[in-house]
């Protein structure tokens, strides 16, 4: 099933093939998020930093300049739009990318096609690529040679930190803009506009104040769902044989609305987010209500199994062993019996982790380990550790003075394990929480055992 269209997007440069016409933005069938979306900077609503004279992003437009941008900001805040009005108001094609599901070849073949038209007729070409941050590096790379050649136009939006998500090479070659969230009064006048807009409704229904207020709230920034609460409100409406879009009515309409998101979009990554957050803060009512929304939506079970395995290592940890277990055992269930039934399996993985005793210890021993490695704390493994099997290894003084820790007392010796360079180390700091408790006071005893202190 294609994914429903989002506000801003343009239908026919979904795919990398497609040349760059926005008018099928504008056909009566297109979703009223699609059909508003602004035409020039002057209509875009917010970021007003972005829009203000002399502004890179203004420069940009009317100076018709050939830059790169990464737009980073949350759902539904216009960057697919700048991306647009770039295309547009400079005459340059629109080509998508989806990060959702192109390769690496898909990318060259797009750059590769700017290229040709560049040099064929002089036309330019804008290439969106949305959610760039979840490109992988090999897919970034392929980018570069259209952004350093200047074959296209890169816009690139992300709502993840780019000084996280996004290739050095790419980050210095972009300028990077920061889109803000919206206010309620933003939303609002995206609201207000579609309603009389003959892009929109037209002036064919008449929206109380109430209904707007609840439409806007549910929208929570995003324009784009606002949008969308309106279009399923008028379409209830209608259906009633009404023009008045009261609150009863949107309440209805945007309830059935919410229930719904595009797997592969923007919510998808919301609600699992506030799903694994609620778990983590140990709230099981708000875990269940947001594992409810994904099982409604369809969501593939085996991703939110996957989800809670990751989770039980990550912010439980030792403070319940059981936790991992559980989430596998789990992750096992929903493979073997399916959906429906594997709902209570998630459900039950779901509570059991929400209220267990939580730590982050594990997490941070390896994060710490890994930065060590990375900042170049290798050093030479000690001697009396090393593979002393080989023909010659004695000799070298391998496997010399090593103590086998079954001969030793309780089974620990004490003798040098790390590498000098890391030799004082501490990873792993165990909390005093759930069963952590317990290890904490044993690790501390045989770390004094093992270093003689």
């Amino acid at each position: 099933m294609d994914p429903e269209p989002q506000l801003f997007d343009t239908p026919s440069a979904r795919s990398t093939t497609s040349g760059g016409s926005l008018a099928d933005a504008g056909h009566a069938a297109a979703p009223l998020a699609v059909r508003m979306r602004p035409r020039d900077l002057d209509e875009l609503v917010g970021q007003s930093q972005l829009r203000a004279p002399g502004s890179p992003l203004r420069q940009l437009v009317e100076g018709d300049n050939s830059l790169s941008l990464l737009l980073w900001g949350p759902p539904g805040t216009g960057k697919t739009t700048i991306a647009s009005i770039i295309s547009q108001q400079t005459g340059r094609r629109f080509v998508e990318v989806s990060a959702v599901s192109a390769g690496v070849k898909d990318v060259r073949a797009a750059i590769d096609a700017a290229r040709a038209t560049l040099v064929a007729t002089g036309e330019e070409t804008v290439l969106f690529v949305d959610e760039v941050h979840r490109f992988s590096k090999a897919q970034q790379d392929a980018l570069l040679p259209g952004v350093e050649n200047r074959w296209v136009t890169l816009v690139a939006a992300t709502t993840e930190n780019p000084s996280f998500s996004v290739i050095s090479p790419l980050l210095s070659r972009s300028l990077l803009l920061r889109l803000q969230p919206l206010t309620d009064e933003d939303v609002k006048a995206v609201v207000d506009r579609a309603v009389v807009d003959e892009r929109g409704l037209g002036g064919r229904f008449t929206l109380d104040e109430d209904a707007r207020d609840h439409v806007v709230r549910l929208a929570g920034g995003d324009a784009r769902r606002s949008l969308t609460y309106l279009e399923a409100a008028a379409g209830a409406a209608a259906s009633k044989g009404s023009d008045v879009i009261d609150l009863a009515t949107a309440e209805t309409a945007a309830d059935q609305a919410a229930v719904r998101y595009d797997r592969d979009g923007d919510q998808h990554y919301d609600v699992i987010s506030a799903f694994i957050k609620s778990v983590r803060g140990s709230d099981a009512d708000a875990a269940l209500h947001y594992l409810a929304r994904m099982i409604e939506a369809g969501e593939d079970p085996r991703f939110i199994a996957r989800r809670l395995m990751i989770l039980a290592s990550e912010d439980i940890g030792l403070a319940d062993p059981t936790a991992l277990p559980t989430a596998v055992a789990a992750a096992q269930t929903v493979q073997l019996i399916g959906m429906p039934e594997a709902q209570l399996t998630l459900a039950h993985a779901t509570v059991a982790l929400a209220v267990a005793p939580k730590s982050n210890a594990v997490t941070l021993a390896i994060g710490e380990a890994i930065a060590d490695v990375r900042a170049g704390k290798i050093g030479s493994v000690p001697a009396h550790l090393r593979d002393a099997h080989y023909p010659g290894a004695k000799t070298l003084g391998h496997g010399t003075g090593y103590v086998y820790s079954h001969d030793a007392p309780f089974g620990i010796a004490e003798q040098q394990y790390a590498p000098n360079v890391v030799v004082g180390a501490r990873y792993y700091r165990p909390t005093e929480l759930g069963a952590e408790a317990t290890v904490k006071q044993r690790w501390e005893r045989i770390r004094r055992l093992i270093r003689g202190k």
